[in-house]
This record gives structure tokens, C-alpha cells and sequence, in this order.
């Protein structure tokens, strides 16, 4: 049970989907190929799955709504599908049908007294652009930059929270560096900081762009949503280990929080350790880190209206000596683990540590946010487990959201892991949505029950009607 006391009055109960893992109609209404859609194509996923139909909720507006306000929440996180709108990723592209499915969806909520909060950018980059190089690419600061522009000028009226990116440690980790994700790029020395270097510059533009012609006429905010584990030193009283949990930080959350919330650069602590490594490997350089010029780094500094943290798991850290081997632990001389204390769930990299999400929101105000006063908006945060509260410690905390609305495509395991409040069968070509016993705990908030929302009626095919 929650208690509501313990919440400051105004704070918003929310849930999420990401375009990808729930809407389907991979080419209904001009939609463009997306290096999700290939990486389901090319068989990458748990058990060759494919996010062609996921949840269909392309097709269900009405029905995902409905369960929204049977949740009792007043806010709701999706991303838009750039593809869906700039088939090519670029404005001459674009398909008005793509744009309508959003006016629809964003009108549905308002209607329902929920507020839209939108992710311009979680990982499903348009294939024609990854074509040209993506995120590597310099040219697609300026891509994102249009891409957001036409998004605040076509939904600002009514949307009026905007993420640039979520998540975008995942692109750079995952996708550039290991290869586990789309675009399967195996290169974590130069293609991954490219990467993150590329993001930090577009979300910047995306800020501007927002600060310069909108915010003055559509009174919104513009922030990106970073994930981070927290980090404890495996032996809490050894400097040694301390200083590598915090290595563990920079080289996760740091990498990108540092130029947007501090100066504008990536912390010296990052750059230190890389300078370090590049004199202990001057034959095979393990990490290649691009430089801001002084120009990008005053564009770059203070672009976001508030902090967004999408947390699911903790890790305990210890220094070793990472060699010449790429990827954070190398470069950072340190390595992770789990405590064989704490919960496992049904994904193999979430480990239950609530209390680690009250400590890196506590690091996350006194390093990112002593001088830039925003405020922190949980924006992910769930695991296949049952779900707890937490305490902020007077940390300025004004959203809580749940990942995620349902169960969805989630990558390379396919549909295989359950994150949703609501189940979704996926054996049936219809997908109908069923809450589980998370969903009524988590609107039972309100004292209030899923029966006591009208219920719409629907068609044989599952369709509202």
C-alpha cells in the first residue's frame, strides 16, 4: 500500500510505452523501416519474434487510454516513432497518416484529463538514416534538430513535457559498443563515444530549438531522460573501491549528465581515466573521446528543464586493473557485480536493491544539481517483480513513473520478459491487454478499482467501438 503522506502534494503518478515495444503497424500509413523493425527481420531476437504487430497499439488508442485511467494516473510517457512520421528521417519524407496516429493518441489522453509526455528518441532510429552512418554520422545533429522542431510545432499546443532522448547510455552501450543492440556495431573505443557525442550535441540543438521559438508561446519543458544503475562500493570502507563506484557513475551516468547539467564537457574524472589509459596503451588506445569545442560546450551547458532518471537495478563495484580492453570496466578499472542477497527477477541483469534508488537520487542532487536547481522526474523505473516504494530524502522528486503501461517487445528478448502493470497476450492476434495484480496496487493509490472506470465496448476483434 502507498501512502500518499508521504508524497509532496502535485506529484504525478505516472506509467509508459515506448513506440517500438507496443504500437505494431510497422508499415501502416508510410511508416519507415526502423533498426528495430531490421533486427526483427534479420531474426536477432528471442525466438526470431519481430515487433511487426507487438501490442497493436497503433490500432487500440482508445483501449490503452481506457487502461490508463483505470491506473488512476494523471500522466503518460510514450515515444514517437521518428519513422513513423519522417520515413527517411528527414522532413521531405514526411507521412501525414504518422502525424495522426500521434494527434489521436495525444487528444485521447487530454480528453481523459492525462497528461502527454513525450520522448522524442527511445532507440528506434530510422533505417534510412543508420544507412548514412546514424548516430556516428555529425550530419544527424541536424536531422534530430528538424525532426524536433516539426514535432514542437505540430503537438506543442498540447503536449507540454518533452524528453529528447531516453535512455541514451543504451544507444551508445548496446548498440555501438557490445553490439547487443540494433545497429549491432561492435566498437566501444571510437563508435560508442561518437555516439554519445552526437546525442549530447542534438539534444542541445533540440533544447534550443524548443527555448528559441516555442517556449515563449506553448509554455512547455524540455529535458532528457538519462538511466543509470547506482553504484556502491563493494567494500564501503576501502577508498579504493569508492573511487571506483564513482568511476562506474561517470562512465554511465556521468558520460552524459556531466556536460548537460555542469559545464558543458564531460567530467575530468572521465577524462582523466581515458587520458590515463591512452598512456597505458598508446599502441591500441581502448577508448577514443571526442573533444567539444569551446562553442559546443556554452551550447551545450544547461539544456534541460528538469532531470529525468530511469533506474531498475544497483551494482557493487571494485577496482581492478582494467588493462588496454575497451568498454567502461576496462577503460575505468573496475568490475561490477550483485550482492547473492538481493532479489533476482525474471530479467537477468534487474537485481531488486530498492535502497539504491534513494542513494543515486541523493548523488544525483549534489553532483548534477547544486548549481542548476531542476527538478528530478523519475521517468522509468519497473522490474518483473513486485513493485515498491521509495523514499526521496527532501530530494526535489515531482514524478514517478512506472515502465511500464503493458508487456512489450523488449529487444533482443523478444517477448519474453514482462514488464507490464497490464498483460498482453501475445498468441492472440487481437492482443488483449489484462491488468495483473501490479495494476490494482498500483491504482489502488486512489482507493479505486478498474470496474469503477466505464468500460468501453468492443467488437469481436477487440476493438473499441
Amino acid at each position: 500500500w502507498i501512502s500518499l503522506d508521504s508524497f509532496p502534494s502535485g506529484f504525478q503518478w505516472a506509467t509508459s510505452a515506448e513506440s517500438f515495444k507496443v504500437e505494431g503497424g510497422w508499415l501502416e500509413g508510410g511508416k519507415g523501416e526502423t533498426i528495430w523493425d531490421r533486427f526483427g527481420h534479420d531474426n536477432l531476437a528471442f525466438e526470431n519474434q519481430t515487433a511487426d504487430l507487438a501490442c497493436d497499439s497503433y490500432n487500440k488508442v482508445e483501449y490503452d487510454v481506457y487502461l490508463l485511467r483505470g491506473l488512476q494516473v494523471n500522466t503518460y510517457q510514450f515515444s514517437i516513432s521518428w519513422a513513423r512520421i519522417f520515413p527517411s528521417g528527414h522532413r521531405d519524407s514526411q507521412t501525414e497518416k504518422g502525424v495522426l496516429y500521434y494527434d489521436k493518441l495525444i487528444n485521447t489522453l487530454i480528453e481523459s484529463g492525462i497528461q502527454p509526455v513525450v520522448t522524442l528518441y527511445h532507440w528506434d532510429l530510422p533505417q534510412a538514416l543508420q544507412d548514412n552512418g546514424g548516430w556516428t554520422n555529425p550530419t544527424i545533429v541536424d536531422a534530430f534538430k528538424d525532426y524536433a522542431d516539426f514535432c514542437f510545432s505540430r503537438f506543442g499546443d498540447r503536449v507540454k513535457t518533452w524528453n529528447t532522448f531516453s535512455s541514451p547510455w543504451v544507444v551508445s552501450h548496446a548498440g555501438h559498443g557490445t553490439g547487443e543492440h540494433p545497429p549491432g556495431v561492435k566498437d566501444y573505443a571510437s563508435s560508442s563515444y561518437q555516439v554519445t557525442h552526437n546525442i549530447i550535441k542534438s539534444h542541445a540543438e533540440a533544447w534550443h530549438v524548443y527555448n528559441d521559438n516555442y517556449r515563449a508561446t506553448q509554455g512547455g519543458i524540455v529535458g532528457i531522460a538519462l538511466n543509470s544503475d547506482w553504484a556502491e562500493p563493494k567494500t564501503p570502507t576501502n577508498s579504493e573501491d569508492i573511487a571506483a563506484a564513482d568511476r562506474y557513475l561517470q562512465f554511465m551516468l556521468g558520460w552524459f549528465a556531466h556536460p548537460i547539467f555542469v559545464d558543458g564537457d564531460y567530467s575530468v574524472a572521465l577524462k582523466t581515466q581515458i587520458e590515463l589509459k591512452l598512456k597505458e596503451c598508446p599502441s591500441s588506445p581502448p577508448a577514443v573521446l571526442p573533444v567539444f569545442t569551446s562553442e559546443e560546450k556554452a551550447r551545450i551547458k544547461g539544456t534541460a528543464d528538469f532531470f529525468g532518471l530511469n533506474h531498475f537495478t544497483s551494482r557493487l563495484v571494485n577496482t581492478v586493473k582494467g588493462g588496454c580492453t575497451s568498454g567502461p570496466g576496462g577503460v575505468g578499472d573496475y568490475a561490477a557485480g550483485v550482492d547473492p542477497s538481493w532479489p533476482s527477477t525474471a530479467s537477468d541483469w534487474i537485481y531488486s536493491a530498492p535502497w539504491g534508488l534513494r542513494r543515486l537520487l541523493n548523488y544525483i542532487s549534489l553532483e548534477y544539481l547544486s548549481a542548476t536547481k531542476v527538478p528530478i522526474y523519475i521517468t522509468g523505473n519497473g522490474m518483473p517483480t513486485a513493485y515498491s516504494t521509495q523514499a526521496t530524502d527532501g530530494v526535489d522528486v515531482q514524478r514517478f513513473t512506472v515502465q511500464s503501461l503493458m508487456d512489450g517487445f523488449e529487444g533482443p528478448q523478444g517477448y519474453s520478459e514482462r514488464f507490464g502493470l497490464t498483460h498482453v497476450n501475445f498468441e492472440d492476434a487481437n492482443r488483449p491487454r489484462t491488468p495483473k495484480q501490479s495494476a490494482y496496487f498500483f491504482s489502488a493509490r486512489h482507493e479505486m478499482r478498474f470496474e469503477s472506470v466505464l468500460k468501453p465496448k468492443h467488437s469481436k476483434r477487440g476493438d473499441v467501438v
